[in-house]
């Protein structure tokens, strides 16, 4: 498979973990009804079905202290008020910068700008753009970000942590 391929069906999915985000938010159904009806035809792609479920679990499972970075970086924005699909999306490219080794930060940040521009507000590619580049800076400069493999950042300066340590908050 060609690398566009990849990231076009990556994209996709990602677009699926929205919806069903979304879904999960607007309808309190359970988690399990939410991914049986937003994920049904990926099931027979057992890969890309994985990479869905892990996303949307891991973003749900965090999302209170996932907030609060969001809110601590929104400083001009009343958090209630900020677009719900710019909240998810946050929400989504933030578990991938602390949960997700083998995804540059870069293709995070910037499959969470197209979708952006694709799904929501005029400004909200700039808007999901400026929360995770400063959220992207401040994990270097922590030392948080923990990116491994070919072209990924992998320093030995980086700190050692457990993943349910990641993010910091009562839901991490």
């Amino acid at each position: 498979m060609k690398e566009h391929e990849q990231i076009y069906k990556r994209r996709i999915i990602r677009e699926r973990v929205m919806q069903a985000l979304y879904s999960y938010e607007i309808s309190k159904d359970p988690l399990p009804h939410v991914i049986e009806h937003i994920f049904s035809e990926l099931k027979e792609h057992a890969e890309e079905f994985a990479f869905a479920e892990n996303l949307l679990r891991l973003t749900v499972d965090h999302q209170g202290a996932i907030d609060a970075i969001i809110r601590k970086k929104a400083t001009n924005w009343n958090f209630d008020r900020i677009a719900l699909i710019d909240k998810l999306l946050l929400r989504m490219g933030i578990c991938e910068l602390y949960y997700f080794e083998d995804i540059p930060p870069k293709v995070t940040i910037n499959e969470a700008i197209e979708i952006a521009k694709h799904f929501s507000t005029e400004k909200s590619g700039q808007f999901v753009n400026g929360i995770l580049d400063s959220i992207l800076h401040d994990m270097k400069a922590d030392g948080t970000l923990e990116k491994r493999g070919r072209g990924l950042l992998d320093s030995p300066a980086r700190k050692k942590r457990g993943r349910s340590d990641r993010v910091s908050g009562s839901e991490a």
